[in-house]
């Protein structure tokens, strides 16, 4: 790993800014008014994609795990995820929050099992899909939404019916994400703005990881800035510009359905 990796992905572990802090400190103060939580959860990243600090904060309350994008996620693996979020005694569901029957599915767990009021937290890591789903159930725009992260600064209420109201909270990451994959995981997924890492760094770890699988459909950074055409006077290949169109492919599924860790990877223990 170069010297110049190891100082892009400091500065993602740093990358802590204080709106953060003060989102942490609203989520623990608004436990005590919510009775589940709903943790929006990568499917792609299912391990790194989550916070171990948040976790730690909300483990009292009962908590359902959405998987979000998987259609972007390698169908199977996801499946493994599920099991394995339920042998930890956690309801798992993979959705696509443009799908209707993967939000019903959602809708009918936050359904009251008896007289009162719900009250659900959303939560999770920036750019994860939590205001996606709130957008989902309540069927109209009401929560922002953008593939940009840091959109949700604030805690927002919606009442999704009578009976069921849902608290829509600021992505979070943990202070220091601990391992070098993790880093470049989260920010290949969106995680981490773009300006806090180099593209080109990130893009190379993923080829480099595609490539140890055997995952034929993820191009080098090299062949994917010639076939897009990122190419400059004399030839030479600009892989610097080329890298975030790269991502924005992997973001997108192009390079075809993957998930980035599954449950019995020595990366996601």
């Amino acid at each position: 790993m170069s010297a110049s990796y190891e100082t892009q992905l400091a500065r993602v572990v740093q990358w802590y800014p204080g709106h953060m802090v003060r989102a942490m400190r609203r989520i623990g103060s608004a436990l005590a008014l919510v009775d589940l939580v709903v943790e929006a959860v990568d499917a792609r990243v299912a391990n790194s994609g989550t916070n171990p600090s948040l976790a730690r904060m909300i483990a009292r309350k009962p908590r359902i795990v959405a998987l979000t994008r998987g259609d972007l996620a390698d169908p199977a693996v996801t499946n493994a995820w599920i099991e394995a979020f339920a042998r930890r005694g956690l309801t798992a569901l993979a959705m696509d929050a443009r799908r209707a029957r993967d939000v019903a599915r959602i809708a009918k767990l936050l359904a009251p099992r008896g007289r009162g009021t719900i009250r659900a937290m959303v939560v999770g890591i920036p750019n994860s899909g939590k205001s996606t789903i709130v957008n989902a159930l309540l069927r109209r725009a009401s929560a922002k939404s953008e593939q940009r992260t840091g959109v949700t600064r604030a805690t927002q209420w919606f009442r999704l019916s009578q009976r069921v109201e849902i608290l829509d909270t600021p992505g979070v990451l943990p202070p220091r994400i601990g391992s070098a994959a993790s880093q470049w995981k989260l920010a290949a997924s969106g995680a981490v703005p773009s300006e806090r890492f180099d593209p080109e760094e990130v893009a190379h770890s993923l080829a480099r990881w595609a490539r140890r699988r055997g995952l034929h459909g993820v191009p080098e950074l090299e062949a994917f800035a010639v076939a897009r055409g990122f190419v400059r006077r004399g030839g030479k290949v600009d892989e610097h510009n080329a890298a975030q169109s790269y991502l924005h492919a992997f973001g997108g599924g192009k390079f075809g359905r993957i998930s980035l860790e599954s449950p019995d990877d020595e990366e996601a223990a």
